[in-house]
C-alpha cells in the first residue's frame, strides 16, 4: 500500500488545549511502483532473448546487418521507457497534523518541493465524486490555496486516506 503512517495518535485521548504542539498525524504517501529493479532486469533479459531468436537463422547472411539496429533500437526503447516510467512515479507527499498547524509537501519526480500549510482549525477535507474523470477527487482546503492529495492513489485508498484525515482533524478540533 503506498501510504505510510508515520505517526497516528488518533485513537488516543483529545489534546489540552494548553500542552505543547504534538504530531497528531504524521503520513508518507508514494504511486504504485509494480516494477522492482530485479523485475526490471528479468524484463529487459526476456526482450532480449526474445528479440534475439530471430536472428538465429540470420546468422552468417547479410541480412542480420539490416535487422539487428532495429531490433536494438527496440531493446533500447524498451529500456528508456521504463526508465522515464521510474522517473515519472518518483513522487512524495509528506503530510503532517499537529494541533496548531498542518503541512503538506509534495516532491515531483524533477526534486522540485512545493509546501502547503493550514490551520487545523480551519482546515477541511473534501472529497469530490468524480472531477475531470478521476473518482473520488480529494482535496484539502484552509490554507492559502486549495490542494489535492494523494492524486495518484486508487478511489478505494482515496476513501481511507479520507477517513484517516478527519479522525485526526476530528481530534484536534475536539
Amino acid at each position: 500500500m503506498p501510504i505510510k503512517v508515520i505517526t497516528d495518535h488518533t485513537q488516543g485521548a483529545p489534546a489540552s488545549s494548553g500542552a505543547p504542539s504534538s504530531v497528531v498525524l504524521s503520513l508518507e504517501l508514494w504511486p504504485h511502483q509494480s516494477l522492482t529493479p530485479g523485475g526490471f532486469v528479468t524484463m529487459i533479459g526476456a526482450t532480449f532473448a526474445m528479440l534475439m531468436v530471430p536472428l538465429v537463422g540470420l546468422l552468417g547472411t547479410a541480412v542480420l546487418w539490416g535487422v539487428l539496429p532495429f531490433e536494438l533500437l527496440v531493446l533500447g526503447l524498451l529500456w528508456f521507457g521504463l526508465k522515464r516510467s521510474w522517473r515519472d512515479r518518483d513522487i512524495l507527499e509528506r503530510f503532517e497534523m499537529t494541533t496548531d498547524a498542518v503541512t503538506l509537501t509534495r516532491r515531483d519526480p524533477d526534486g522540485s518541493l512545493r509546501d502547503w500549510e493550514a490551520n487545523p482549525y480551519w482546515m477541511r477535507v473534501e472529497r469530490h465524486e468524480r472531477v475531470a474523470g478521476i473518482e473520488d477527487y480529494l482535496t484539502l482546503e484552509g490554507g492559502p490555496r486549495k490542494v489535492e492529495i494523494g492524486a495518484f492513489l486508487t478511489p478505494e485508498e482515496r476513501r481511507q486516506l479520507e477517513r484517516q484525515l478527519l479522525n485526526a482533524l476530528g481530534r484536534v478540533k475536539s
